[in-house]
């Protein structure tokens, strides 16, 4: 899931030099949105984590 905020980030870097804005701030929205959901998703498995029996 990083990995694919990363792609869209570098893709809205790309589009923004070149000058497409709208492309831009599509792709630094979805990567936002990937990023939370997988700042959500990590500290659900913090939380869970794997439960040992003793």
């Amino acid at each position: 899931m990083l990995r694919w905020t990363i792609t869209f980030l570098i893709i809205a870097i790309i589009a923004a030099v070149f000058g497409f804005g709208g492309i831009a701030s599509s792709a630094a929205g979805i990567a936002k949105i990937l990023f939370f959901i997988f700042i959500v998703l990590f500290l659900l498995s913090l939380i869970g984590g794997r439960k040992t029996i003793d």
